[in-house]
């Protein structure tokens, strides 16, 4: 059975670090009548057959035929609503992915969408699009920087337009920026050759890896920086310590290549932007978090300290751990985007967005 295929790319992706942290990516398959999309917030390392949602495709496609608000915020929850409205019998307490638009859209029968850290040092680079032109030609497709959920899909639909128009056909690998990459093929095979030959052509073209073969995580030390930032997360604080980290924390300047946020993702488990602290007294660490949670709304969940390291803060280990995996992608993604002009963030209007998207704010739950 094909839902079967589908949990095995799921999880073959979902149990490899390089394609997916925590809970990102999502997949799908889908039929005629029936789109079997994950469901938001789901591992793909656990799913099961009951970890797809599915979807009638004819209720979401009578999305694209509709009008919706200009505000962003009343947009997205009436397309929402719509969607649940797509839920078959059976479904109900279900809630689908993110991407389920994107995903229907697709004419492919398997789609895999995933952010591996070699793909968006490409995505999130000052060159990304016209390196992306000059690796993959017409096979592939570039999709700008914008707003996930319904924009994404609308953005990609009148693209898909547009290179159906001008070439007669479509590729099967789409590039997000700042986001990530969709593949789509009509076996898992095809998928995972796709995705063998995306990783080896952009590989051929990093010039350096980042260093984190002596990497180290403490979360028991028991000085006043750990105490601190214990009390100010009100939970727990896990330094992690490597060569590549020790180049980034030397200065505020040096730091500067990591010190935003590059994709959706990275928001979701490690924060709007890490905290970079210079003085090491209970004092002025308060001050510095204090100032940092005036200024974003939001406690920091990556504090970078001067010549130490960076710590992971927050109300569990393994949540302090999950922004501490989401970091370390961001150096990678860094160390990677250097190959390609260098690294580019999201910028703060997708940045606020994100911050005040209730799809994301229950992901992250």
């Amino acid at each position: 059975m094909s839902i079967d295929a589908l949990v095995a790319i799921s999880q073959f992706y979902g149990n490899n670090p390089d394609f997916v942290l925590a809970g990102g990516g999502n997949t799908s398959w889908k039929d005629k009548h029936t789109l079997y999309v994950k469901g938001s917030g789901m591992a793909l390392a656990q799913v099961c057959a009951d970890s797809f949602v599915k979807m009638d495709r004819t209720v979401l496609s009578l999305i694209w035929e509709k009008q919706y608000p200009d505000s962003s915020a009343e947009r997205e929850s009436a397309v929402f609503a719509d969607i649940m409205k797509a839920l078959k019998n059976g479904e109900e307490g279900k809630r689908p992915s993110v991407e389920t638009l994107l995903h229907d859209i697709l004419p492919f029968d398997f789609v895999v969408h995933l952010h591996p850290a070699l793909v968006n040092g490409l995505t999130c680079s000052q060159q990304g699009e016209s390196a992306m032109k000059c690796i993959f030609g017409n096979e592939a497709l570039w999709i700008p920087s914008c707003n996930p959920g319904y924009i994404l899909s609308k953005t990609v639909k009148t693209a898909m337009d547009a290179c159906i128009t001008a070439h007669g056909k479509l590729p099967q690998i789409f590039f997000l920026q700042n986001h990530g990459v969709f593949v789509g093929d009509s076996s898992i095979e095809g998928i995972q050759k796709i995705y063998s030959t995306i990783m080896e052509k952009i590989g051929a073209r990093i010039q350096r890896h980042p260093d984190f073969s002596d990497e180290k995580r403490t979360a028991s030390l028991e000085t006043a920086v750990t105490q601190t930032l214990r009390e100010l997360a009100g939970g727990t604080a896990v330094l992690l310590q490597a060569a590549e980290i020790s180049k980034l924390v030397i200065n505020r300047d040096s730091f500067a290549p990591v010190s935003s946020v590059f994709s959706p993702d990275h928001m979701v488990h490690a924060g709007i932007a890490p905290l970079f602290i210079e003085a090491l007294t209970k004092i002025k660490i308060r001050a510095a978090w204090d100032s940092h949670v005036q200024r974003t709304g939001m406690n920091p969940r990556i504090i970078a300290v001067k010549g130490l390291g960076v710590y992971g803060a927050s109300a569990t280990e393994k949540s302090a751990g999950y922004a501490l995996d989401l970091f370390r992608d961001v150096v990678k993604i860094s160390v990677y985007s250097a190959s390609f002009g260098g690294p580019l963030f999201m910028t703060q209007e997708k940045i606020d967005f994100i911050k005040n998207w209730e799809v994301d704010r229950y992901r992250s739950q």
